[in-house]
């Protein structure tokens, strides 16, 4: 007879879902090994201890796994709901997978974009220049980027920019009256542009045929100067104005050593007591000197004789800023130079604004010394101009010294007899 008995199957009983203490005691194995969850989470565990949640799931027919992240950044509350989350796609009928690498593609699109903007590969090329750029210009570059071009494309990724963005920042100092500032920007730009041509991140130059597009210049006015003839009034004007303590003598000092080696104002602004030998009486500006004129690689170093009323002058000086670096410290913060518009407040402050200027005194020297027979290149090397023949420049550099220590001495002995009203004896070059 059948037994009625029913064979009872065993049945293995359902793993419980993981706990969080389970999870963060759980030890590595020699071999990777999983901790099941629910809904087809788990916990990937590798021999390092590292701790990996996935998703196995099927698409359309295909398993699959889905990474939801490493504990402890992600912890088994946030794995649950990336998992839920996941479920929920699926249901209507997207790849969970699919999702994340398509996330993944526009963040590298987007961090591919932040890299390439204009303004990381400005300053990717401004890094790379700077070394062989004088500190001056290298501080320039990176102000005029920051100040002119920065605010328009700074943002922009540098395959983006379109010529019409490039005008549009060009434009901008047009209205300014800054077209200097407007073509040394322009050909910054260009250099960005190319440099990025190069290292293979962008196609063309949008700021190549910009030139086209962009006003002329106005043409140039020359520094004011006083006629000849006006020399001894400015020169009393300037006297009666120190005597009144309308200045301070830091200030007059400057302007007086314009006036005695025709030198450029920034250069004067610019000078250190290092670079000024009071007892040999001379002074030499070094080609690295904030204010230089010229491109690196042809500036020189240009030796200044003084006359003995440009030593007495710094002398004089030398007491109350002889301490500093800067023969001419700001008043307002001694780590600065004085400012450009320093000697200018003198003219303006004796009657000659708008008829006289710091850069008039070496348009007046150079003129009054070739009325009075001196050679031209001994007057280009007494300006620190750029002579284009090499031969010449050479010839100046170790020849002409002498000659211009003569120069400058009866120069400044021709303005102490101009100011002092005594008969003046016509500067005349000394026969060879």
């Amino acid at each position: 007879m059948p037994s009625t008995d029913l064979e009872v199957k065993k049945v293995k009983p359902k793993k419980k879902p993981l706990t969080d203490l389970e999870v963060k005691n759980i030890n590595p194995k020699e071999k990777p090994f999983k901790l099941s969850d629910a809904h087809g989470l788990y916990l990937l565990v590798q021999p390092n201890g590292s701790k990996y949640w996935r998703l196995k799931y099927r698409f359309v027919g295909k398993e699959k796994t889905l990474a939801l992240g490493v504990y402890p950044e992600v912890s088994l509350k946030e794995a649950r709901q990336g998992g839920a989350d996941a479920r929920k796609q699926l249901e209507n009928g997207i790849d969970p997978s699919a999702v994340i690498q398509a996330s993944k593609r526009v963040e590298r699109v987007e961090k591919l974009k932040k890299d390439n903007q204009f303004s990381e590969l400005a300053t990717e090329y401004h890094t790379l220049k700077s070394p062989s750029w004088t500190a001056g210009h290298s501080k320039q570059w990176l102000v005029n980027m920051e100040r002119y071009a920065f605010p328009f494309i700074g943002d922009c990724a540098i395959s983006d920019i379109e010529p019409m963005q490039v005008l549009k920042v060009l434009r901008n100092m047009e209205t300014q009256g800054k077209f200097e500032t407007r073509d040394r920007v322009g050909q910054s730009m260009g250099a960005v542009f190319k440099y990025a041509i190069t290292t293979g991140r962008a196609k063309y130059n949008p700021a190549a045929d910009i030139r086209v597009a962009l006003a002329t210049a106005p043409k140039a006015k020359n520094f004011a100067c006083i006629p000849h003839e006006e020399l001894p009034a400015f020169l009393n004007a300037i006297a009666t104005y120190q005597e009144r303590g309308h200045t301070s003598l830091i200030a007059i000092t400057a302007l007086r050593l314009l006036m005695l080696t025709a030198t450029r104002t920034s250069e004067v602004r610019f000078a250190q007591w290092q670079d000024i030998d009071l007892d040999a009486g001379v002074w030499t500006i070094p080609e690295e000197q904030q204010g230089r004129k010229g491109k690196q690689g042809q500036r020189k170093a240009h030796t200044v004789p003084l006359s003995r009323q440009a030593v007495a002058a710094l002398r004089e000086l030398h007491p109350l800023t002889g301490h500093r670096a800067q023969v001419f410290p700001n008043r307002n913060d001694p780590t600065k130079v004085i400012s450009e518009n320093t000697v200018l407040k003198i003219i303006e402050g004796i009657g000659y604004k708008g008829r006289m200027t710091g850069h008039g005194f070496r348009s007046l020297a150079r003129s009054m010394l070739a009325e009075m027979g001196y050679r031209r290149e001994v007057l280009e090397a007494m300006l620190s101009h750029a002579i284009e023949n090499a031969t010449e420049a050479a010839y100046v550099r170790t020849t002409y010294l002498k000659e211009r220590r003569d120069i400058m001495q009866k120069w400044a002995d021709h303005l102490d007899a101009i100011q002092s009203g005594a008969k003046i004896i016509p500067l005349q070059r000394e026969a060879a």
